[in-house]
């Protein structure tokens, strides 16, 4: 298989004057973006990185950013992205787990980066106006002086491209290493999945350090298209790019799709060059699906699920289809549901029971292991499956149902009970803006249902239960609370943050609690 030097390299090759990436005024054909790469390349070569290295990367989703990953497939350097919120803990964690031999940085990560005693020890290269912040720092236009006598060329399929990290919800983050050919063949299967047509053009806003946004960068590469770089979600930026750079195929996670609607309902703006819709990152509850489906009318509206070590378990090219859906394998993936505490994937469930969702690690998108993690490796890999800690059933189509997450089920009289399943219903209450649901700690039940609402209009907690009373919710999943909320928590790529709802830290609104426990269940 080819590595992904080489696949960008067909690109260059197929289409050298075409548009390749887009960040403000800058616009770089594809020979172009080349000829950058390997300048950066060799530039990164001079200070001593090599093959099977760590570059650190605290960035946004600017120019330099992208080119940094491309120019490491070339070098055979390990690209290992943070999170450019990342404090100066976080930052010390990576860089000494990672064994870094140079990190980057600009003026929104400086402070973190500045305040690791493990990045003080490394190269520190500084982009735009971080030059000369910290003391010592070399500026990434310095990089770029000289062209190297030959084309660098040095990864193989085999060698490491990216390293991931986990948002680390709870504990450390879990560094994800993987390689060229499973880099290459997940891009490959978004492109097949999503029908991306050569010259597609995507908004670059999901984050280089998440697997969504690799992955955007990687397909248009495949099909010769755009990526335009968004360096931090803006939703009058967002629209003013999709408008003059005649946006075809977005792919966000809901909760950006959820404030680009609230934006839009507000702002004329065209977004008839979008034919492509693609979601993943946390279910999309029914309420958002009718609204994109009715503003966009999009051709294809692909509901993606997957994580950053298997990147595709399912897909659904029709979103809209069945409600809740995630769909079949995806192209390079087995799934299986099996019992919650099953050790092995060789017992699994029958249509309709609920159990964990697990992805056999011979598939050619999967991770071999976590870095430095056998504790992480001994929960997680079982018998050649990837345990992925998420629940969910197939239904007698044999389409899967994710309900959450092990963690996050409910237990409330006994009964388990997933939040996604109420969530989808009072989503489409038109007073509902944004749900969440969570099990609080009751003494009759062991947990009680509890729902989060964010109001988009006049409502109560009498209407919202009766509402959900006059659904085909059982009843015993109904909540027994309603907490009106300002916003729900979630992280930064849109996860709801189901333990801050748990432990309080939310703000409230006014008229917001109804208790149901008399109510028969």
């Amino acid at each position: 298989m080819l590595d992904l030097g080489r696949t960008f390299l067909q690109s260059v090759e197929r289409s050298p004057h075409a548009l390749a990436v887009v960040d403000g005024e800058q616009r770089l054909t594809y020979s172009e973006w080349y000829e950058r790469m390997q300048r950066l390349a060799a530039g990164l070569a001079a200070l001593g990185l090599g093959r099977g290295d760590h570059l650190v990367v605290v960035l946004q989703n600017r120019i330099e950013m992208a080119t940094l990953h491309w120019a490491c497939q070339f070098l055979g350097v390990i690209v290992t992205p943070l999170n450019w919120r990342a404090k100066a803990e976080e930052v010390e964690y990576c860089v000494t787990d990672a064994q870094a031999k140079a990190i980057v940085f600009e003026p929104v990560s400086e402070a973190a980066v500045a305040g690791s005693a493990a990045a003080s020890r490394l190269p520190r290269i500084a982009v735009g106006d971080a030059i000369g912040s910290i003391a010592g720092t070399l500026p990434y236009d310095a990089l770029l002086d000289k062209r190297p006598a030959a084309p660098i060329l040095a990864a193989g399929a085999e060698d490491i491209a990216l390293m991931l990290y986990t948002s680390g919800t709870t504990g450390k983050p879990k560094g994800v290493p993987r390689r060229h050919r499973a880099e290459r063949a997940a891009a490959l299967g978004h492109v097949a999945q999503n029908l991306y047509r050569r010259g597609e053009r995507t908004l670059g806003v999901m984050p280089l350090y998440h697997t969504m946004g690799v992955r955007s960068l990687l397909a248009m590469a495949l099909v010769d298209g755009v990526f335009v770089c968004v360096p931090k979600f803006d939703c009058a930026a967002a629209f003013r790019s999709i408008e003059r750079e005649r946006i075809t195929a977005l792919y966000l996670v809901p909760t950006l799709y959820h404030d680009m609607l609230s934006w839009r309902e507000q702002n004329a703006t065209d977004i008839s060059s979008v034919t492509k819709l693609g979601f993943a990152g946390a279910p999309m509850q029914d309420g958002l699906l009718k609204r994109l489906q009715k503003t966009f009318r999009p051709e294809l509206f692909v509901n993606h699920y997957g994580s950053s070590e298997v990147f595709t378990f399912a897909y659904d090219q029709d979103a809209t289809r069945k409600a809740g859906s995630a769909g079949r394998a995806g192209i390079n993936t087995r799934i299986r549901v099996v019992p919650l505490d099953a050790r092995d994937a060789g017992v699994q469930m029958k249509p309709g029971e609920e159990g964990q969702i697990v992805c056999e690690l011979e598939g050619d998108e999967a991770f071999d292991a976590y870095w430095n993690r056998p504790d992480a490796d001994e929960k997680s890999i079982r018998a050649g499956w990837y345990f992925t800690g998420d629940t969910g059933y197939l239904d007698a189509d044999g389409d899967l149902f994710v309900t959450g997450r092990v963690d996050d089920m409910i237990i409330s009289g006994g009964e388990n009970i997933s939040p996604v399943d109420i969530e989808s219903v009072l989503s489409l209450h038109p007073s509902v803006d944004e749900v969440a649901v969570a099990g609080l700690q009751d003494e009759r039940w062991g947990q009680r249902v509890v729902a989060f609402v964010k109001p988009r209009g006049e409502t109560s907690p009498e209407a919202l239960n009766d509402y959900v009373k006059g659904s085909d919710l059982h009843n015993f999943k109904r909540p027994r609370d309603y907490v009106f909320v300002r916003e729900i928590p979630k992280s930064p790529v849109g996860k709801i943050l189901r333990r801050k709802l748990v432990a309080g830290e939310y703000e409230t609104l006014p008229g917001g609690s109804d208790r149901n426990d008399g109510d028969a269940r």
